[in-house]
C-alpha cells in the first residue's frame, strides 16, 4: 500500500484518525480515515474537500472504516492537467481504492461526489458494495439543456480590490443557514484553493451522460436529500427510480447537509449500510 500518513486525535472511543497521501497513477491523493470495519469512501461536492465530512467521519468511524478523500484537483490532492470530467474524477477514486487495497467499498457521494460515485459504481460494479447518493441531480439531456441556460454557481472574476471574494460568498449564501456563517467560511476556503477552476466540477457534472451509465449500477442504493435542497430534491424520485433505490429526506437542511447536519447525515448512511452490508 502506497501511503504517507500522520496520526491525529480520534473520536472519543480512541480510534485513531489518520490523514494521509496515497501515491497513484494520477499523483498524490489526500484522504482522511477514521475507525475500523467495512470501508466506506466519502466523496465531496464541488468545490469542497474532505473537510465537508469533518464531523461525519467520527460518527461513521464508530461503526465503519470511514475514508474521506479529496477529489483529484481539489483540497490537497494533486491537480490533473487537461479538462476535468466525471470520468477522470472516477478514475481517481478507483486509483485510491487500488492504493489502499480496497477490493470492495461502499461509496457515499454528496452533489458532485454523488455523480462521481455513480460513475464508479457503473464502471466497476463488482467493487462497490453499496451506494449512497446525497443531493444528487439526475443528469439527463433535459437537465443538461436546462443547466446550460443558468448562470455559473461559483465562478467569479478576480478583481484587484478583492471584491470577488464577496461575490464568492454571496453566490452561495442563499443556500446556507443564516446562523451558520462558519459553513460558508469552510466552503470559501476550499473554493479559493481552486479559484481558477472553481466551476469546472459543476461543468463536469453537466457534461456527464448519467442516463447512459446509471443502468450499469448493481449496488444496493439509497438516495437522500436535504428537504431544503432545491437543486436536487426535485430529482430524487427519478434518480431512485432508475436505481431501484430507497429514499430518505433529511429535515431542516439543504445543500450543505453533510456539514450542516452531520448527525442526520451520518445516521441515515449508517442505518442503510447496516442493513445492506
Amino acid at each position: 500500500m502506497n501511503e504517507r500518513s500522520a496520526v491525529t486525535p480520534g473520536p472519543p472511543a480512541g480510534i485513531p484518525q489518520v490523514r494521509a497521501y496515497a501515491a497513484t497513477s494520477h499523483g498524490l491523493i489526500h484522504y482522511v480515515r477514521d475507525g475500523r470495519g467495512a470501508p466506506v469512501l466519502l466523496l465531496h461536492q464541488t468545490p469542497r474537500s474532505w473537510d465537508e465530512y469533518r464531523d461525519v467521519l467520527p460518527l461513521l468511524g464508530a461503526r465503519f472504516r470511514a475514508i474521506a478523500m479529496d477529489t483529484l484537483g481539489f483540497g490537497a490532492s494533486d491537480r490533473p492537467a487537461g479538462p476535468w470530467s466525471i470520468e477522470l474524477f472516477a478514475s481517481g477514486v478507483l486509483a485510491l481504492c487500488d492504493a489502499l487495497e480496497l477490493d470492495r467499498v461502499a461509496l457515499v457521494g454528496h452533489h458532485t461526489g454523488g455523480v462521481i460515485a455513480t460513475e464508479v459504481a457503473a464502471r466497476a460494479p463488482k467493487r462497490v458494495s453499496a451506494l449512497v447518493l446525497s443531493g444528487v441531480p439526475y443528469v439527463d439531456a433535459a437537465r443538461r439543456a436546462e443547466v446550460a441556460r443558468r448562470p455559473p454557481i461559483d465562478e467569479v472574476t478576480p478583481r484587484p480590490d478583492g471584491s470577488h471574494l464577496i461575490d464568492l460568498w454571496n453566490n452561495r449564501r442563499p443556500y446556507y443557514p443564516d446562523d451558520r456563517p462558519d459553513l460558508l467560511d469552510r466552503l470559501v476556503r476550499d473554493a479559493l484553493n481552486v479559484l481558477d477552476r472553481v466551476e469546472e466540477g459543476h461543468r463536469a457534472v453537466n457534461a456527464y451522460e448519467m442516463e447512459n451509465r446509471i443502468g450499469l449500477v448493481r449496488a444496493p442504493a439509497l438516495v437522500m436529500c436535504g428537504e431544503l435542497d432545491e437543486f436536487s430534491r426535485p430529482d430524487m424520485d427519478a434518480l431512485a427510480g432508475r436505481l431501484g433505490a430507497r429514499t430518505e429526506l433529511l429535515p431542516g437542511t439543504g445543500v450543505p447537509s453533510a456539514d450542516h447536519r452531520p448527525d442526520l447525515f451520518a445516521a441515515a448512511v449508517a442505518r442503510f449500510l447496516g442493513q445492506v452490508l
